[in-house]
């Protein structure tokens, strides 16, 4: 017995521009902060970096037969910003933009819908040394860049996204520094979170006078499922904090227009929000196409008390302005990264933006899961972790879709084993397995699952 799907629904999966490409110096390439970033000691797991990554950039004409090998019919990828405009300003890069020209030629002439992200991430260093994302001129440089990819690959590209995770941009690169530029200046990161809106905002301008009429505008965001740990008056006081800057300091100016007055109180300590210049919140808040959503996992919080509740943020943290939070293992079943598997989550993050921007289509951007994926002694790779994960979080959208909310596609996260950032090479989350010495790619049984279900349409019942 199966349930079937909406006719049209989007089947696709994604990857992110350093974590696959590896060529960092090819055709005119320079270094983004991520390069400078994993080759810093001490910044990534065994010091490893993204220069061959799964070798996507020599590799692409056979990653997307294997695409279209498993019936995949859409393809979320992201450009590298110093590929094709190396300083982050200026004209472009030809050379560098020539590997996306034939990457979604590739991709239409197999029946596969290119889906682009301009930003996932790969700042060129040269603007983080100028000033970073901190700085309100990157906000403007970006939307010059969003301006010469779209006139270069807008007429086949029609599904388009400005931003990937700003929340990780400007919170774990400034604010805890776990992620590039590995800054840690509380800030530094809402001011970068204010000039990553900005950017999403000029950028989706700047698409809309580049693009055909067809062409679509997104943004995808990771909103926080935060829940509080008891429903205590301190402990919701504590989830309100989190979700403000988890989720609100976002969809607030990009969907309705305005930071949420609690976000500015509780950061009234930290600044007074001085860098937000009259006009911005109209220009940030830019009609939408659709909505991209990605979700993993959920946010246990409560009020931190003397007794020194367990999980407590680290210092220096992402959360600038929520000292007195407490954050707690959620309970569950566990990834790789140690993340709890909650497919509930995703379900009310689909309803609660149905309900929040009535009309706005949503996509599922990125859903997946590490697991310590082996192969086998005759070389197969048995995932069923995967399977089972995969499984509940699409019978998650399945219900919210039966609820009311208008869900056009879902993306797993991610075609590929690949560089997990921080974590270098040590967590997969590819439904394809890869021998990173020999770059053999080998399906997992989670990929021929996902395969039949997304050539179907329909979800087999357990």
């Amino acid at each position: 017995m199966t349930v079937n799907f909406p006719p049209g629904f989007l089947w696709g999966t994604a990857t992110a521009a350093y974590q696959v490409e590896g060529a960092p110096h090819a055709a005119g390439r320079t270094p983004s902060i991520w390069d400078t970033f994993s080759h810093t000691p001490g910044r990534t797991l065994g010091g490893d970096t993204g220069d061959t990554a799964t070798d996507h950039y020599h590799r692409r004409r056979d990653d997307v037969r294997l695409m279209a090998d498993l019936g995949l019919g859409a393809y979320r990828f992201s450009v590298s910003w110093p590929r094709v405009q190396p300083s982050g300003r200026g004209h472009a890069n030809q050379p560098g933009l020539d590997f996306y020209r034939a990457l979604v030629d590739d991709l239409l002439e197999h029946g596969i819908r290119p889906v682009l992200t301009l930003y996932h991430w790969d700042l060129p260093q040269e603007l983080e040394t100028a000033g970073g994302w901190p700085e309100r001129g990157t906000a403007h440089r970006f939307a010059d860049y969003a301006h010469l990819v779209a006139e270069a690959l807008g007429d086949r590209v029609d599904m388009w996204t400005t931003l990937n995770e700003p929340w990780c941009s400007a919170f774990l690169g400034y604010g805890s520094g776990v992620h590039a530029p590995g800054r840690t200046d509380d800030l530094a990161a809402l001011r970068a979170a204010h000039h990553l809106n900005l950017a999403h905002g000029l950028g989706a301008q700047a698409l809309r006078a580049a693009l055909p009429s067809h062409g679509q505008v997104s943004v995808t965001l990771n909103p926080g499922v935060v829940r509080a740990f008891t429903d205590a008056p301190a402990d919701l006081d504590a989830q309100r904090r989190i979700d403000a800057l988890a989720t609100r300091i976002f969809t607030g100016p990009m969907l309705h227009g305005s930071y949420p007055d609690d976000l500015l109180a509780d950061t009234a300590g930290i600044t007074d929000w001085a860098f937000v210049h009259d006009g911005d919140p109209g220009v940030i808040k830019h009609p939408l196409d659709s909505l991209g959503i990605n979700y993993y996992t959920p946010t246990v919080v409560a009020a931190a008390t003397d007794n020194g509740l367990p999980g407590e943020a680290p210092e220096p943290s992402p959360w600038p302005g929520a000292a007195g939070v407490a954050f707690h293992r959620p309970p569950g079943k566990r990834t790789a990264m140690d993340w709890s598997v909650d497919p509930t989550g995703l379900y009310d993050l689909l309803v609660r933006f149905t309900e929040e921007v009535p009309g706005l289509p949503l996509v599922v951007t990125e859903n997946g899961a590490a697991y310590d994926d082996k192969p086998d002694g005759d070389g197969t790779v048995h995932d069923p972790e995967r399977i089972a994960y995969l499984h509940a979080h699409l019978d998650a959208v399945r219900r919210a879709i039966a609820d009311g909310a208008d869900v056009r596609g879902y993306f797993l996260w991610s075609l590929l084993d690949n560089f997990e950032w921080a974590y270098g090479y040590s967590k997969r989350f590819g439904a394809v397995h890869v021998d990173y010495a020999t770059q053999t790619r080998t399906l997992k049984s989670s990929a021929r699952w996902y395969s039949q279900v997304a050539r179907t349409g329909q979800l087999p019942l357990y």
